[in-house]
């Protein structure tokens, strides 16, 4: 490992604190090392890895469209991407989707898109308004629309006529309306910013806001959608359909992927020449998106992750009851998450050392975003290792 892992620290750029693990191959809900060490690994490449590694339809998949075309360009059609437009579009509240390459990329599309829709009404409007605590990307727009200060450091001015307003706080949503306001972005349930979900009676009324104020509503769905939360979009699980919506990470099963969709009444904000995205769509990228869509809508993924989600939530309280040091315990399907009274860190790096990989959401919090294939099997392993992990860190 040493070797390899210094010249990574060398030649690539340090914008991550990665772990001096060099991972080679993985299984199921399985990866290995380098030096052929196993982990359960309770990351899945931070809720991407939706069907686990090595999924055979998905490798057949992905080789098979490499030997015929990888890429094209958006001047034409192909049929992986019309395949999963239909797919994406028949199964959703939404009429047309536009692909890129990542959730960031499918943010700043749905920004964009906001302001074009303002325009195209006749509005003189370019606000935004996002909530505190939020996380929607590192590029520029993105950025500036999250509602992380640490994010933001080094890098003001921002991207102008954007605010933040509390989390679930509707009161203060209406104080920051403005008549420029243009758009407002929520995370059904916020990921980086500690596993927070949205309220339902929240969410209604910042509907119906929306819709008496012609506002464009974006859910960032990035790392909540796509099967995470036990339905197909986390829309559904909320019971609110918003006029936009951004889903990446788990869509393609790992390979990189973006979309962004919206409602009839908003897409018309768009016109040929108003955005694109050259590898956006990709052959390769739809082939992969496929699978996943396919695995969602025909075969038990998504009563998987029902199930699953409520025996980890089970088995999360009873570890709960057992250790002081978690002072609670939330989070939908299989995105949840327990916040500590103490630093992770350290507790992260002990189940790494145990054999299973967790990733945080802030400070105090560890994250679970499994693949949508685990078992009960995989859960009370995961659950056994981080309990004696607990014991050892905190009595």
């Amino acid at each position: 490992m040493g070797n390899t892992f210094e010249t990574g620290m060398e030649y690539v750029m340090h914008t991550y604190s990665r772990f001096p693990l060099v991972l080679e191959s993985g299984n199921g809900v399985y990866v290995k090392d380098e030096n052929g060490k196993e982990y359960l690994d309770f990351v899945a490449g931070i809720a991407v890895n939706s069907l686990g590694s090595n999924n055979e339809k998905l490798c057949k998949a992905i080789a098979e469209q490499a030997h015929n075309l990888i890429h094209v360009s958006n001047l034409y059609w192909t049929k992986p991407q019309i395949n999963l437009a239909k797919k994406l579009v028949e199964n959703s509240c939404f009429s047309k989707v536009f692909f890129c390459n990542s959730g960031a990329e499918g943010i700043e599309a749905a920004l964009k898109l906001s302001r074009k829709y303002a325009v195209k009404k006749g509005y003189e409007r370019h606000e935004i308004i996002t909530m505190e605590n939020s996380f929607h990307g590192r590029t520029f727009g993105a950025v500036s629309a999250t509602g992380q200060l640490k994010y933001q450091k080094g890098l003001f001015p921002l991207l102008p006529g954007v605010s933040h307003v509390p989390f679930n706080n509707f009161e203060a949503l209406k104080g920051a309306l403005t008549d420029k306001t243009c758009a407002i972005v929520i995370e059904p349930l916020q990921g980086e910013g500690g596993i927070h979900p949205a309220d339902k009676d929240y969410l209604k009324q910042v509907r119906a806001l929306c819709d008496e104020k012609d506002i464009v509503l974006i859910f960032d769905e990035i790392q909540c959608g796509v099967g995470r939360l036990g339905t197909l979009f986390a829309y559904e699980t909320l019971g609110v359909e918003p006029d936009i919506a951004v889903f990446a990470k788990g869509l393609a099963g790992g390979v990189p992927i973006g979309a962004m969709m919206a409602n009839e009444k908003v897409v018309v904000g768009f016109e040929p020449g108003d955005h694109a995205s050259t590898f956006g769509g990709n052959p390769l990228a739809t082939a992969a998106g496929n699978v996943v869509m396919d695995e969602l809508l025909e075969g038990n993924l998504l009563a998987n992750v029902k199930e699953m989600g409520a025996y980890l939530s089970e088995s999360l309280l009873k570890l709960k009851e057992k250790h002081s040091a978690i002072a609670d315990v939330r989070g939908i399907g299989l995105m949840q998450g327990i916040e500590l009274n103490i630093p992770v860190g350290d507790i992260i790096n002990k189940c790494i050392e145990n054999g299973l990989l967790l990733v945080n959401a802030g400070t105090n919090i560890i994250r679970f975003v499994p693949a949508l294939i685990i078992t009960k099997k995989d859960i009370d392993k995961c659950m056994e290792i981080l309990d004696n992990v607990l014991n050892d860190k905190t009595e």
